[in-house]
């Protein structure tokens, strides 16, 4: 028996009348947040680049899709061989330049042909009519949301030309958004930002940077600076509460230098 068929039994036991309560009591919507505490830790060891701790992390949320598939398994809906031939099948109809017809497509070019045969030979959801941006889910952040809906949207040719246009249009946003505040007006402002962030967001996709990762590296820069004055007005015990503007300032410069 191979180790996965082996996890998958383990998964059955833990599921099964002489198992654990714990397992026995988890459903699908139970399993949301560690299904995406497991994601988001896969994503910090990538980051990390480290091989060992990513082969841990992977198997945690390889763990999930194991659970989720005897859950369904436990009620007659599907198991783990359907969700196999699934994706199996999946691949083999949005590669044919390599199960059909050869073809040497660049990367992009695979990414469009994905696309297009996602949008003419999938089955549409729930019934309903296939559209290009159907596959973007809407429990996903928004940044990463609104990335992924530009992206597809650009494989079919909706895309900006040049990124100056897309500054000019970060300008323009910026501009409208000055003029809400100076309004007050909070309907205005929220769609104004929205429209900002929108913007940013395109200008990223453009330069081929990761939205998200971006925000997240500049937050841990912040982050990372703030402890700093904290460590340091501690120094004379004292917390950010006791000091003034002036004197966190003062520390985030030097945070800065050093």
């Amino acid at each position: 028996m191979s180790s996965f068929y082996e996890l998958v039994d383990i998964m059955k036991k833990l599921r099964g009348p002489e198992g654990c309560p714990w397992d026995i009591e988890q459903t699908h919507k139970s399993l949301i947040p560690y299904l995406l505490e497991e994601t988001y830790e896969v994503i910090e060891r990538i980051e990390e680049a480290d091989p060992v701790k990513l082969k841990d992390e992977l198997g945690d949320l390889l763990l999930q899709i194991v659970f989720h598939a005897q859950i369904a398994s436990d009620v007659g809906e599907f198991d783990i061989e359907d969700i196999s031939k699934a994706i199996s099948d999946k691949l083999v109809r949005r590669h044919p330049h390599v199960f059909e017809k050869k073809a040497d497509l660049t990367p992009d070019q695979v990414t469009v042909n994905w696309e297009h045969i996602k949008l003419e030979k999938d089955e549409p959801r729930d019934g309903e009519r296939n559209s290009v941006l159907s596959g973007v889910p809407k429990s996903l952040p928004a940044l990463l949301r609104a990335y992924r809906v530009q992206e597809k949207a650009a494989r079919f040719g909706f895309d900006w030309e040049k990124i100056e246009d897309i500054i000019v249009k970060l300008d323009e946003e910026t501009v409208e958004l000055k003029s809400e505040l100076a309004d007050k007006n909070e309907s205005g402002i929220i769609e104004e930002l929205g429209d900002l962030l929108f913007t940013v967001v395109n200008i990223a996709r453009f330069l081929k940077i990761d939205p998200e990762r971006a925000l997240n590296r500049i937050t841990n820069k912040f982050k990372t600076r703030f402890e700093y004055i904290e460590t340091r007005l501690a120094e004379s015990d004292r917390t950010v509460a006791d000091a003034t503007l002036a004197e966190m300032d003062k520390l985030w410069d030097e945070s800065k230098r050093r």
